[in-house]
């Protein structure tokens, strides 16, 4: 089974170029980067991007752990500790920042659009609370001369599948439809976008880190080229 990553690992990785004799390669293992972001770390080509984090003070490491590294380049490093994994507890649904400008607005459609909806309901899709709710409702909110209603799928707050699972089912809750023949669909709409999400979510994060390792690589790369250029003209 393949060990846990440090909670850090480019702060790790940066910390243990700089204060260890540690190979290049058993570094990018421990931490689970490609050799050559440790090898562009080594060159400051990326270290100065992270502050370096120190695993034997977060218990991740111990010093004989080390020196057993730097003694045997093949010795693979192993966790002492495990980081403590960090689940976020459960509250409003996270909304960039850059799109919390732009919750009222799509409150306020939902509102007039869909007024079946719950609170509750309102609240879990677009990741906001009752009392701005409530205020947006009776007119109260303190910036309601602005709120313009538009659509929450526009402006990028939920998806169009999210929305329409909770227009079903609270339509089916207040007997607009029928109940009986719409359940095995909410059933299939509910599974088909927890997939949908994960699919969404795992694409993101594969594609961030493939595009870091390649903006990495191609930079080490680079200064490599120019040093090996700077040496000939040296030379010649």
């Amino acid at each position: 089974m393949t060990q846990p990553t440090p909670l850090m690992p480019h702060a790790t990785a940066s910390w243990l170029v700089d204060n260890t004799a540690l190979s290049f390669e058993q570094i990018a293992e421990f931490c689970g980067l490609h050799i050559l972001e440790v090898q562009a770390m080594a060159d400051d080509l990326a270290s100065s991007k992270y502050t370096g984090r120190d695993p034997v003070r977060a218990g991740e490491l111990n010093m004989a752990e080390i020196e057993k590294g730097q003694d045997d380049p093949n010795y693979s490093l192993v966790m002492q500790k495990a980081p403590v994994t960090v689940s976020r507890t459960k509250g409003p649904r996270y909304t960039p920042v850059s799109k919390r400008q732009d919750k009222p607005d799509g409150i306020a459609w939902i509102l007039r659009n869909h007024p079946e909806i719950s609170d509750a309901q309102i609240g879990k899709l677009i990741g906001t609370t009752r009392n701005t709710i409530a205020a947006i409702r009776d007119r109260s909110h303190w910036n309601i001369a602005n709120i313009q209603p538009k659509d929450p799928v526009t402006l990028g707050l939920c998806s169009q599948r999210e929305l329409d699972a909770i227009v079903a089912k609270a339509a089916k809750k207040a007997g607009l439809i029928d109940q009986a023949g719409d359940d095995a669909r909410l059933g299939d709409d509910r599974v088909a976008l927890i997939e949908e999400l994960r699919a969404e979510r795992d694409a993101h994060t594969k594609a961030a880190a493939e595009a870091a390792q390649e903006a990495e690589a191609a930079a080490w790369l680079e200064a490599k080229r120019a040093a090996e250029a700077a040496g000939t003209a040296e030379a010649e």
